[in-house]
């Protein structure tokens, strides 16, 4: 058993969490909900990144990358850290890795008819 299966035993599926939990993962959800920013996040997930890496990684403008990655810090999916001059990011937290990927995990699993797990 892993870890994180703890947690879909040790959660109260049957009790709805409190409205500003809702909202804020309503909120995570909607920042996910766009091709480059989860292209981005997803990178970030595996190491630090300035944003010239990232637009180049992506394919999008630096600029349009660096908005996004405004708004990831705001929903607060990705951290900060200056390194000289430039600004390095990365995902914030095994949290915020696990659930992007089983996001990924989920579509992989309905695109290939693959069995869901238990």
């Amino acid at each position: 058993m892993y870890a994180r299966d703890d947690v879909a035993t040790t959660t109260d599926w049957r009790q709805l969490p409190a409205d500003d939990h809702v909202d804020t993962a309503v909120d995570v959800f909607r920042m996910l909900a766009d091709g480059t920013r989860l292209r981005v996040l997803w990178l970030l997930c595996g190491a630090e990144y300035d944003v010239t890496t990232l637009a180049a990684e992506v394919g999008t403008a630096r600029p349009a990358v660096s908005q996004h990655l405004a708004k990831l810090r705001l929903a607060g999916l990705v951290s900060t850290r200056r390194d000289g001059r430039r600004a390095v990011y990365r995902a914030r937290g095994g949290h915020v890795r696990r659930l992007l990927g089983e996001a990924i995990q989920a579509v992989d699993h309905h695109l290939t008819g693959a069995p869901d797990h238990d």
